[in-house]
């Protein structure tokens, strides 16, 4: 196949937009699935993303489309929306050379629109304006059509109408693809040395990393001796292939292709996204590769079973082979015992995690309420970084708290502005620009620490706009903070998984919040149980939770009345014992209601 013949592209969009739809349509028009193996969502191999309706990671395919007595091979990327995942979408754009910007017919441009756009104009691909769901009764097609128009500076009649549901306009999109997407160039062609750059990883326990990438240079076979050049780390190609969706073996990977090679390699860390992998008998100059990825949330996982710890640590090892974007490092919790230190993306990223680790491993495990980084000035002038609201510096000990921020962009309608605006002052955002967006949208631009960006703003702004809100994000650096640490104590002992960092204006209500809630579903045990929020060097909130109640007297009948008196004294003083000396054993699923925020 000649470079000529190629073109690589990804479908980007807002979360919901009908990106893998889009994508079933344009296999089944290109002939790449037979109708009879057909079924929604089906670069969505994970269960999870079946169920959720999103793509959580991205996937490659190759379709060989025919028009005007040509083959072309398309190389496919699809993207996941969410924009917990625009890492992903960041990586896609590198290895391709242009993108379709899809819009819903009948949402129109949203904020996550905006960010996908600016990272492919970042990239410098071409992108292909497409409005999709077309074919829906409440589609404003011609209104969108121009809203994306004038976002790209280009005229509406050039902005393709799609539907990935009933397939109308996707054989125009293709023809689009080959006319306007360049053709791969290499530097080197297929003769030279290879050179090929990664932008993700599969895992499998008989063959190892799977490592995605696109070829730029040479071509590789089987048995081949390369080597991950930043990681300095040698290794055969156990084999390479293409996606066709499912994983084919080929002869050869050539310049311009995007595939994949078994590398064999199970152990963790070798490879990274970005890096670039060469033949060891004539290795070229590496390529830039990409960003790591940074965390954004901290949460620590414990497995409740002590004996399932090393379980844990190789699943962990594990969806970082598939995963690279998940950081963890041990630590160990007084009460918890041992367990590990995760960085995730958002929120998002650490529900799909911790529910892959539930369901692909059958671990039960304990998750921490979830948190940010913070970098503090000690009493002494030292700086820290601190990841774990646990080890966050009692108070008085502190000169400065710093904390990230974020620049938040937020597409609403102008009958939602002032109930977002009351939201914002809420979550201590200061807000700048308010413009016009469209016909009928307004768009707002605001700053705010993140911290409050992970306090259910997410859930609390879909909730004041009747879901007629979006918003995408980008860290900014590091402000001063006014916060402080807020432990809960029960049974006179902190539980780490309950420790937050909070605002002081909001510590006494989060306080007294928690210890109800605690209240209501911790159960009872033999002895009067004080749980307390203690936050600002002093008890906050408090609550009682009463004894177990036993008639130790319920077998007697008759008799003198010392008898139940000496009875009850022996009750009072084991109970009394129990207090001082007991400890609370602390059920799974109240750890589960409290970091989902769930009722009682």
């Amino acid at each position: 196949m000649e470079l000529k013949d190629i073109r690589n592209f990804s479908i980007i969009a807002h979360i919901d937009h009908g990106k893998s739809t889009l994508a079933d349509r344009m296999l089944e028009v290109t002939g790449t699935v037979e109708a009879r193996k057909m079924k929604e969502q089906l670069l969505d191999s994970m269960e999870l993303e079946r169920e959720r309706g999103i793509t959580i990671k991205m996937k490659p395919v190759r379709m060989i489309y025919k028009t005007g007595g040509r083959e072309y091979v398309l190389n496919l990327i699809d993207t996941p929306g969410h924009i917990d995942f625009s890492y992903e979408v960041s990586r896609a754009m590198k290895a391709v050379e242009g993108a379709i910007l899809l819009v819903d017919a009948t949402q129109g441009v949203q904020a996550q629109t905006l960010s996908v756009l600016a990272m492919a104009r970042e990239a410098g691909i071409v992108i292909i304006p497409a409005v999709s769901k077309v074919d829906s009764p409440i589609a404003r097609t011609h209104e969108v059509k121009e809203e994306v128009a004038k976002l790209l500076n280009v005229d509406s009649s050039t902005v393709l109408e799609v539907s990935g549901k009933t397939g109308s306009g996707v054989i125009e999109l293709l023809n689009s693809i080959v006319k306007n997407i360049p053709a791969p160039v290499s530097e080197l062609g297929t003769s030279g040395g290879f050179r090929g750059l990664v932008f993700d990883f599969g895992y499998s326990s008989h063959k190892g990393v799977i490592v995605y990438l696109r070829v730029l240079d040479g071509q590789v076979k089987k048995n081949e001796a390369l080597l991950f050049a930043e990681a300095n780390e040698k290794f055969g190609a156990l084999g390479v292939g293409i996606f066709h969706p499912d994983m084919i073996d080929t002869d050869t990977l050539s310049a311009g292709e995007i595939g994949y090679i078994l590398t064999g390699i199970k152990k963790p860390g070798i490879a990274s996204v970005g890096e670039t992998i060469l033949s060891q008998r004539n290795p070229l100059p590496v390529l830039p590769g990409y960003l790591k990825p940074r965390p954004v949330v901290w949460a620590s996982v414990y497995p409740e079973s002590a004996d399932d710890f090393m379980i844990l640590k190789q699943s962990l090892e594990i969806l970082r082979l598939s995963d690279s974007s998940l950081s963890f490092e041990e630590e160990v919790s007084g009460v918890l015992g041992r367990g590990y230190r995760c960085g995730f993306l958002g929120m998002l990223h650490m529900e799909i995690i911790t529910e892959r680790l539930r369901r692909e491993f059958n671990l039960e495990i304990i998750v921490t309420t979830p948190s940010i980084t913070y970098e503090v000035e000690l009493r002494n002038g030292k700086r820290e970084i601190i990841y774990s609201p646990h080890l966050f510096p009692d108070y008085g000990n502190t000169n400065k708290i710093f904390e990230p921020w974020v620049k938040v962009k937020i597409i609403t309608t102008p009958a939602y502005v002032s109930p977002i605006m009351t939201l914002l002052y809420e979550h201590e955002a200061v807000i700048g620009n308010t413009e016009l967006f469209g016909d009928n949208r307004t768009s707002l631009e605001v700053e705010m620490p993140l911290r409050e960006l992970m306090r259910n703003f997410f859930d609390d702004l879909k909730s004041v706009s009747s879901g007629f809100a979006s918003l995408a994000y980008t860290i900014i650096g590091l402000r001063e903070a006014d916060v402080a640490r807020l432990d809960i104590v029960i049974a006179e002992e902190v539980v780490p998984a309950f420790s937050k960092v909070v605002s002081r204006r909001r510590i006494e209500c989060e306080a007294e919040d928690m210890v109800e809630k605690l209240h209501g579903i911790l159960p009872r045990q033999l002895f009067v149980i004080k749980i307390q929020g203690v936050g600002l060097g002093r008890i906050i909130s408090a609550r009682s939770l009463s004894a177990m109640k036993k008639d130790v007297t319920g077998y007697l009948y008759g008799g003198d009345i010392t008898r139940k008196k000496k009875l009850w004294a022996k009750q009072k003083r084991g109970k009394k014992k129990l207090r001082a000396q007991g400890t609370v054993d602390i059920p799974h699923e109240v750890f589960l209601k409290m970091v989902r925020g769930g009722e009682n």
